[in-house]
């Protein structure tokens, strides 16, 4: 933890640069979630390579189902061994290689039904790289800031990483996709101008995540055998399962955060998908769609910062939810286009703020030596109902025909995690 000294001034060359540096992974890393996963990549695979759109909808969201199954079931075991074995950066750097090879291999994927196959196993490696990288990453955070910084860090990391999406997107749209003659004589014909965007998140991905490798400390390595170490996680994963209830504030808000954050992924998993089918989109659109939305989510999660750490991470949390609902709501009604980007640059807003104070809510309330586990529970809580999102939508939308019906069903997981979220006491 990072030390204060008696005046409760911390000494600015031990905290600036390690943070920056923390800050700095979250710039690269957003570029997987809004490159791959939801402006580009989703919607040229569900439009391009997938048999038709409703079809490749519901592929892209059962393959997003098996990989958050992967993630719940590693999360907290991996995050025990790291809590056991010490250190963090190993195991957060061999993931974020995982995830870079397995963005950049998307170039491969062409508009062709052939390559449909190709593409979900790629999509599982780097969803699992991406999410299992949070899981050490997201624990280094009470080890490099003191407590009553939490939320302003973590507001400030989701507020640099959306704007290090919105920087990643903006060069794709400009650079890439958008020119007539597209850069390095790439064939638009063979879809080469979108494709290039993957090996461009990966580059992004890897270059800014080398900074927190040098400059952020990681925990000392304790020195036990490796077997010990895996003997010893697992026993503690299982321990810690049956033994949460001692818990209370950890078990309740763990239980609502597994229902809200289902709700959240899955409306930003589907956005582009969304917005391309319902409302029209071309590529360029939903690039354009993209940006703005990360410029209004990096102000609403910068903007939230400090308010996490004035009324609390759990009272943000409520606001966010609470707008979250009502937009949503609002947005499943509309058949204007223009209303819908009016909602969607609104519900951005909340995006940031939401998933920051999420971060910082479960920093305050894992007991002292155990954040890499509680926070690979953290993991499992945001993937043991994941797929349900994900298999709902796809579901709805091959009975309906309708992406419309099938985005209704994020409302149920808001409002219930609202709900238990009142639970929780926040110290």
């Amino acid at each position: 933890m990072a030390k204060e000294n008696g005046q409760g001034a911390i000494p600015a060359d031990t905290l600036r640069r390690p943070v920056a540096a923390w800050c700095l992974y979250d710039w690269g890393n957003s570029a997987i979630p809004t490159i791959i996963l939801t402006f580009v990549f989703a919607p040229y695979f569900t439009q391009a390579v997938a048999a038709d759109p409703i079809t490749g909808s519901a592929q892209w969201g059962q393959t997003l189902t098996l990989s958050a199954l992967l993630v719940a079931l590693l999360s907290p075991v991996l995050g025990a061994f790291s809590d056991k074995g010490g250190r963090r950066k190993p195991w957060l750097g061999l993931f974020t290689a995982l995830a870079c090879i397995a963005v950049g291999f998307l170039w491969f994927v062409r508009p062709e039904t052939s390559d449909v196959l190709l593409a979900l196993a790629l999509l599982v490696f780097a969803n699992l790289g991406f999410e299992l990288a949070i899981v050490f990453y997201n624990s280094m955070l009470p080890a490099i800031v003191p407590r009553r910084l939490l939320g302003r860090v973590s507001g400030w990391g989701w507020g640099i990483g959306y704007a290090g999406g919105l920087a990643c997107l903006a060069i794709a749209l400009v650079g890439i996709v958008q020119p007539e003659t597209p850069p390095f004589g790439l064939d638009k014909a063979a879809a080469e101008h979108v494709r290039a965007v993957a090996p461009l998140a990966a580059i992004w991905f890897a270059l800014f995540a080398l900074p927190l490798f040098f400059f952020t400390p990681d925990e000392p390595r304790t020195g036990l055998p490796f077997g010990r170490v895996l003997r010893e996680g697992i026993a503690e994963v299982l321990g810690t399962l049956r033994t949460v209830r001692r818990y209370p504030p950890v078990a309740w808000y763990l239980l609502a955060h597994m229902i809200y954050i289902d709700g959240i992924n899955t409306l930003f998993l589907f956005g582009g998908i969304y917005a391309a089918e319902t409302f029209q989109m071309d590529i360029i659109e939903v690039l354009k769609f993209g940006i703005a939305l990360n410029v209004t989510a990096g102000l609403g999660a910068a903007a939230f910062a400090w308010i996490d750490d004035w009324i609390g991470a759990r009272r943000v949390i409520t606001i966010a939810l609470i707008a979250l609902t009502l937009i949503s709501t609002a947005i499943l009604f509309t058949e204007s286009k223009d209303v819908f980007w009016g909602l969607g640059l609104l519900l951005g807003a909340f995006f940031g703020p939401v998933q920051a104070a999420s971060r910082s809510l479960m920093a305050r309330l894992a007991p002292e030596g155990m954040h890499s586990q509680m926070f690979g529970l953290y993991s499992l809580t945001g993937k043991a109902t994941a797929f349900l999102g994900p298999a709902l939508f796809s579901l709805v939308v091959l009975l309906t025909e309708s992406q419309r019906a099938g985005m209704a069903t994020i409302l149920p997981f808001l409002l219930v995690g609202l709900l238990l979220l009142q639970k929780v006491r926040e110290p």
